[in-house]
């Protein structure tokens, strides 16, 4: 049994983690997803979970057949998931949004909310009921060591779950086909748990019947069409109205493609991006001769991103001699090719374009080539992986591998009758960053802005005349860029009212370290499909470590109050106050390492899955090491403290060494060497996390012997910190207030629980 209880926990973390990427990527989809709409989804999976381990999880106590209700907690979490998978893909069609149609803030977070919830709770209850289990069946453990050993095993779970699902599931199934393998593993599961003696109850026998009837039925849908009747029949349903004629996953993201009569469309997460063999004329044809125009000769040309289906096809109708194309995900360009058009197959094959499966940033890091015109074809820094595209320190990149004279090209949302609020803080703070770098910028105002940087005068001087003059002499062949269009979009009427509704504006940088481009395009996407809600963006952009102080020195000073006044209380909530601040010191230090990883060396997505490894082995080492020592550990407060100086500590380094070794990034020795020193961080980040969770349990059960209750207190105080951490500090901290300042906010923060734990520990002492 004990063996059975230990894998038990094993897939308790491995289908965490899998449920949640899974519906993350299916939410993705439906909603379009950006930073914003990511940090709500998880921020509902969190919170939820700490909801069921606190409150359901304890229920346990009460109960006499604790091991059957730990089986029907896996049962009915095995018959939501399946169920889920398929609401999430029919959800626009429940809530009456057509496919394309953008979602606001408030339907994605009751919709992902009501999904997530009877997966969520169900997995955090079943936490709090495992230790229980645990501790009953390993009856040499003290309570806290089991609490200990339980999170340690669902932990490990977590890291081959996060692995087999980036290398294993995504690759070669479907979403219904990887519901219904993880639903047909736990009913497997409740078997082995349920074993012969329990059949003999009846409520054994009709969970060992559930779980049986289930299992076969799971595995008759994975064997036989049916899986892939539903799921088709739910794309059918998610894209209401459309022909699907592909969808497939890869690990950077979702590609479907519809059709309509000769038309295909190409989305990427729900977002069109392709459309052929007729692309989208005024966007290509603006986008591409304008400035191709603006340069007397333009012979080497970059596309980072959006380059096949006709941007690449206008291009070479110029004197181009080389095109270098950076694409991230190798998928896209291969459905596209199953979906062939003369269009896209003279893109392709043309001996002039180079193709690159790279992410672009990446590849002007490495590349040697320097290039008469970079154009950048992704419009709006929405999540941190473009944003990146749209940074200071991108634009010095690329100035250092133009040509004389040589032109970035930058493309902004846009309008020609009105720029509200967020709309010119995205524009403003897009231009203020080029300004930084370059010393001449054209601004081409449309439906869509146009920002031409440059280092050479020459952009600055152009003019409809001399455009028209070259549109002549290369016999370009256009639909809609006649001389009198260029004339129109160049006015100079245009461009006064551009700069003049751009007054009041941010003035305001996008950074690496502080990714204001991406925050204010959420405000503008907030802007559009939540106006009602301008105002927390507005509210957000104000946050200052200053503001952020004024709240922790209240709670402070309130809590020492009620402290002196009723101890007892005090005493019982330091040490789950203590957790809820390290969950969310340490969902902020995976964020820091993230951001400041895919600013450095480009977006490496299995890099990036190592990362995210590497803080999950520290975390799963730190606990296994702590647990081990709980019996030898004498002084466990004073041990407690000195966690939580290290976590000081480490908020005051983890910038310090990234500012340190920035300067010489340059040198491939060091940039290749700091590559270790991330995996360090992650690590090290995670075994300060893990380390503190098995040494608060055996505090904590010494004033409450209460293990469930425990147990499920303090692991849902890890979740909701957690839950915090990814929600402001991935939407507001470190995008408005930086690295630096972010990390400095964890060190006030972790000074307040400091001097809480300090204060309950001395009042106790006295009593």
């Amino acid at each position: 049994m004990k063996r059975r209880l230990v894998f038990a926990i094993l897939v308790m973390g491995f289908s965490g983690i899998v449920v949640q990427i899974l519906l993350l990527r299916e939410f993705l989809v439906v909603f379009s997803g950006n930073e914003l709409a990511i940090g709500i989804i998880l921020a509902n999976w969190l919170i939820l979970e700490a909801f069921g381990s606190l409150f359901v999880g304890k229920k346990i106590e009460r109960l006499k057949k604790r091991l059957e209700a730990f089986v029907g907690l896996q049962l009915f979490f095995s018959l939501s998931l399946p169920l889920a998978v398929y609401s999430t893909r029919i959800l626009k069609d429940l809530i009456g949004v057509i496919p394309g149609e953008g979602v606001g803030v408030i339907p994605i977070l009751y919709s992902s909310f009501l999904i997530f919830a009877p997966l969520s709770i169900t997995h955090g209850a079943l936490f709090t009921f495992g230790c229980k289990l645990y501790s009953l069946h390993f009856v040499s453990e003290s309570k806290a060591s089991s609490i200990g050993r339980v999170y340690v095993h669902e932990t490990m779970g977590t890291i081959f779950g996060a692995i087999a699902f980036t290398y294993l599931l995504v690759p070669y199934l479907h979403s219904i086909q990887i519901a219904l393998g993880i639903a047909l593993l736990n009913s497997l599961l409740c078997l082995l748990l349920l074993g012969y003696p329990f059949r003999k109850s009846l409520t054994g026998k009709a969970l060992a019947v559930g779980s049986a009837v289930f299992l076969v039925l799971c595995a008759y849908l994975i064997l036989s069409p049916k899986a892939d009747k539903i799921h088709h029949l739910s794309i059918s349903r998610q894209w209401r109205g459309q022909e699907v004629v592909h969808y497939q996953n890869s690990i950077y993201g979702n590609i479907t493609v519809t059709q309509r009569g000769e038309q295909y469309t190409f989305f990427s997460d729900g977002i069109p991006i392709i459309t052929t063999p007729v692309p989208d004329i005024a966007f290509v044809e603006e986008f591409v001769h304008l400035p191709l125009l603006s340069h007397p000769s333009p012979k080497k040309v970059l596309v980072i991103g959006g380059g096949a289906g006709g941007v690449i096809h206008e291009l070479l109708k110029h004197p181009v001699e080389r095109v270098d194309y950076a694409e991230l995900d190798p998928l896209l360009l291969k459905v596209v090719q199953r979906f062939p058009t003369p269009l896209t197959g003279a893109e392709i094959t043309d001996p002039r374009v180079n193709i690159e499966y790279l992410d672009g940033r990446f590849f002007i890091k490495k590349t040697h080539h320097r290039y008469d015109l970079v154009l950048v074809g992704i419009s709006n820094p929405s999540t941190l992986q473009i944003n990146r595209l749209f940074s200071k320190e991108f634009f010095s990149l690329v100035k250092e591998r133009l040509e004389k004279g040589g032109i970035l090209v930058i493309v902004s949302p846009g309008s020609l009758t009105y720029l509200s609020k967020a709309l010119g803080d995205l524009n403003a703070c897009t231009l203020n960053t080029l300004k930084e770098v370059y010393p001449y910028v054209r601004v081409i105002p449309g439906d869509f802005n146009l920002f031409l940087a440059s280092t050479s005068k020459g952009v600055s001087l152009i003019n409809h005349t001399l455009l028209s003059q070259r549109l002549n002499e290369r016999e370009l062949e256009v639909s809609l860029l006649t001389p009198f269009h260029i004339k129109y979009k160049l006015d100079s009427r245009w461009s006064d009212w551009f700069f003049t509704s751009l007054k009041g504006a941010t003035k305001k940088i996008n950074q690496d370290f502080s990714p204001l481009g991406m925050f204010y395009s959420l405000a503008y996407w907030n802007s559009l499909f939540s106006p009602h809600m301008k105002w927390l963006f507005k509210w957000f952009e104000q946050v200052s470590l200053k503001l952020l102080s004024i709240p922790l020195a209240i709670f402070t000073l309130l809590f020492l109050i009620i402290s002196f006044k009723a101890p007892t209380i005090s005493t019982k909530l330091s040490i789950p106050f203590a957790i809820m601040a390290s969950g969310f010191a340490g969902m902020i230090f995976d964020l820091a390492l993230i951001y400041t990883f895919q600013a450095v060396y480009g977006y490496v997505f299995h890099q990036i899955g190592l990362l995210v490894a590497a803080f999950m082995v520290g975390i799963a080492a730190g606990s296994l090491i702590m647990t081990s020592l709980l019996k030898s550990v004498k002084r466990n407060f004073f041990f407690f403290i000195g966690l939580e100086l290290a976590m000081i500590l480490f908020s005051v380094a983890l910038p310090a060494i990234f500012l340190l070794f920035s300067p010489y990034l340059d040198s491939p020795a060091v940039f290749s060497f700091f590559r270790v020193i991330f995996l360090v961080l992650s690590f090290f980040s995670g075994l300060l996390i893990g380390a503190q969770f098995p040494l608060a349990n055996k505090i904590y059960l010494k004033r409450s012997p209460d293990l469930s209750g425990t147990a499920g207190l303090l692991y849902g105080a890890d979740l909701a910190g957690g839950w915090i951490g990814g929600l402001l500090g991935g939407v507001v901290l470190l995008p408005v207030l930086g690295l630096v300042q972010t990390c400095t906010a964890v060190v006030l923060l972790k000074m307040t629980s400091l001097l809480i734990l300090l204060v309950s520990a001395l009042l106790n002492k006295v009593r």
